[in-house]
């Protein structure tokens, strides 16, 4: 199966990635999705952890890769699948083992504006200062995004336009596929 696997730091663009893939037929797996599912099913909730403390926590329970293991399960049976949210390099290698032939895109955008997007779309896990911001800033690259997003195939600048953004994430795919 070729997989399409999407890195970027919170509030790079992955989601309007999505929606370009979303566009063209191309199904996908978010790996956040696939957390928060196990985590409302844990009862993690009940004993004081955040959504993030939970997935760190599985990883040390469960190894490193323990997402990309849980996501695979979610990918299908067709020949092509993007799965969105990838953190470590030890995720990209399980999926190749599990056998996936591999492309990474990493999404970047500044930090000044992935903060403005956050706070603007107003999650629940919406930084409520830049100090916030910054911590799960520091969580995310401690979980080894960094790595990922240095080591990816493809890198999609997601500063301008969301039109811009969304064209050039198509002709990206489209290239890829």
């Amino acid at each position: 199966m070729k997989l399409i696997v999407v890195s970027g730091m919170p509030g790079a663009g992955k989601e309007e990635l999505l929606t370009a893939a979303t566009g063209m037929g191309i199904p996908f797996v978010r790996m956040g999705d696939v957390v928060r599912e196990c985590y409302a099913s844990s009862g993690a909730e009940s004993e004081g952890l955040s959504v993030g403390q939970f997935a760190t926590r599985e990883r040390e329970r469960f190894g490193a890769d323990i997402w990309a293991k849980r996501v695979m399960g979610k990918a299908g049976d067709g020949d092509l699948c993007l799965i969105d949210g990838c953190r470590s390099r030890s995720e990209i290698e399980t999926f190749i083992a599990l056998g996936g032939d591999v492309t990474v895109i990493a999404v970047h955008a500044s930090p000044s504006v992935r903060y403005e997007r956050l706070v603007k779309r107003a999650r629940a896990d919406a930084p409520a200062t830049p100090e916030e911001f910054r911590e799960r800033d520091s969580r995310e690259l401690g979980w080894g995004s960094g790595e990922v997003i240095a080591l990816a195939d493809y890198v999609i600048p997601n500063m301008s336009d969301l039109e811009s953004f969304h064209s050039a994430a198509a002709d990206l795919l489209r290239s890829i596929r």
